[in-house]
């Protein structure tokens, strides 16, 4: 099957085309605000097994997909990489090369609480950085871009955006984040080939249970760390160590993406959306997602807490 495209101002899938995956490349592919950010951190530390990062984590770990950087630039460092690479993309499986040399990793997180961290994340883009960002980095690739997406007007109100997203119908391949999106990415991963190595983490399993989810998935890797390094491992993988330094941690912080990089891991919690939503809220919400994705995927990722 081919693959789709998924694109929008900032990213665009095709720039997987040009880059050639090594047996063992671990490609963290999760929706947006779903801890993607935190995965590529444990998968650091796992390989490294060491919490000082030879480089900021979003350079050892680029976002395949984001145009602001020159695919030159980003391909030559990774080509140059001898340690066992893990590469970050928000595209689901349909819009990625298929190997079954290669661990993909998807996160699922309660989609309220996506919507809550997206609805601060957006507010905390630098859009006119991004856009000298992007601009930069077509030139430097010698590629054509197509006008900005013109954004959504500004909802003064945070239920009425949390309903936009909810509500939102755009094709999933359009790239906007919204609850159709990430169930469709989720899904996607969901219904992998059996071919395909494939692990599922969940946020909330992430939060009760660090050091364990760390354990599993360096078994799933096949990685061995030896006992002693565990504890400072599990300490610099935690939210707040993440937290105290964002220069090396958020992604774009050392290139003026955000207004205030220390915004980007803002809370890192689940059920934010209590204090938003009363019980007509939740019911419409449970109704929405239903109709979205199958009722297994559903019950998963809310972790039976739709009701």
């Amino acid at each position: 099957m081919d693959r789709l495209r998924y694109r929008g101002t900032f990213w665009d899938s095709t720039r997987w085309d040009d880059l050639e995956l090594r047996p063992g490349d671990i490609i963290v592919a999760t929706p947006p605000k779903s801890g993607t950010t935190w995965t590529q951190m444990i998968c650091a530390l796992l390989i490294f097994q060491d919490p000082e990062l030879p480089r900021p984590l979003g350079t050892i770990s680029p976002w395949i997909d984001m145009v602001t950087k020159p695919r030159k630039e980003v391909f030559a460092d990774l080509a140059g990489q001898q340690h066992r690479r893990f590469l970050k993309t928000h595209t689901p499986l349909h819009g990625l090369p298929l190997d079954p040399h290669v661990t993909y990793l998807c996160v699922g997180r309660d989609p309220r609480d996506v919507a809550m961290s997206m609805d601060r994340h957006a507010a905390n883009l630098n859009i006119e950085q991004l856009l000298q960002d992007r601009a930069h980095a077509a030139a430097a690739d010698g590629v054509v871009l197509e006008p900005p997406r013109p954004s959504p007007p500004a909802l003064p109100d945070a239920r009425d955006r949390f309903w936009r997203w909810v509500e939102d119908d755009s094709d999933p391949t359009d790239t906007t984040s919204s609850l159709r999106s990430t169930l469709h990415q989720l899904e996607s991963f969901w219904n992998a080939p059996n071919d395909l190595d494939v692990v599922r983490l969940h946020y909330d399993d992430l939060l009760a249970d660090l050091e364990g989810q760390m354990r599993g998935l360096a078994d799933r890797l096949d990685i061995t760390v030896p006992e002693q390094r565990w504890p400072t491992l599990v300490e610099a993988a935690g939210l707040d160590a993440m937290r105290r330094r964002t220069a090396l941690t958020a992604p774009g912080a050392t290139r003026s993406q955000w207004h205030d990089p220390a915004q980007f891991f803002h809370k890192g919690t689940s059920g934010q959306w209590h204090d938003l939503l009363g019980p007509d809220d939740l019911a419409r919400y449970a109704s929405r997602a239903r109709s979205l994705a199958p009722p297994e995927l559903v019950a998963w990722v809310h972790r039976d807490r739709l009701d």
